[in-house]
């Protein structure tokens, strides 16, 4: 790959910088659980209902309002179509997992939409900043135990 390329915000953070993992075709993952969320919240939605939401990471706004249900009532979900968006929005939560290994495979995610709503948990919340500081520490330490062994 010569360089990133796609539309920003669609982007796995792998691709931008390697301390997050490798890319692969889990950062594909990534952009399509984008998709799947942007499908669901339609950002204009969202900004008309909810003051600074450009300012937060999308994913994140949609994971600390899923469990209210403020994040599909913002986002106009009719009552005939809830149960297709809260799926919809836990699958795509797995796949903006920020580290890869979080995240399913895309055989994993076929397999999510034929499972119930009630099969499918709530993904962890990962913070960019604290995998980043926890990534960081690793390979220090990893320096560390090397330099010591010389």
């Amino acid at each position: 790959m010569t360089g990133a390329r796609g539309t920003i915000g669609f982007i796995a953070p792998e691709v931008h910088s390697r301390t997050f993992g490798v890319v692969s075709t889990k950062s594909d993952v990534y952009s399509y659980g984008m998709m799947l969320l942007e499908m669901v919240g339609g950002r204009r939605n969202v900004k008309s209902v909810v003051e600074n939401s450009s300012k937060k990471y999308f994913p994140d706004w949609i994971y600390d309002h899923f469990a209210q249900d403020e994040a599909l009532k913002a986002c106009d979900v009719t009552s005939e179509t809830v149960e297709i968006a809260r799926k919809m929005t836990l699958i795509g939560l797995w796949c903006v997992q920020v580290l890869p290994v979080y995240r399913p495979t895309i055989t994993g995610v076929l397999e999510m939409f034929e499972r119930s709503l009630d099969e499918l948990g709530m993904p962890p919340k990962q913070n960019f900043c604290e995998l980043v500081s926890e990534k960081i520490s690793a390979v220090n330490s990893e320096i560390l135990q090397r330099s010591s062994t010389l």
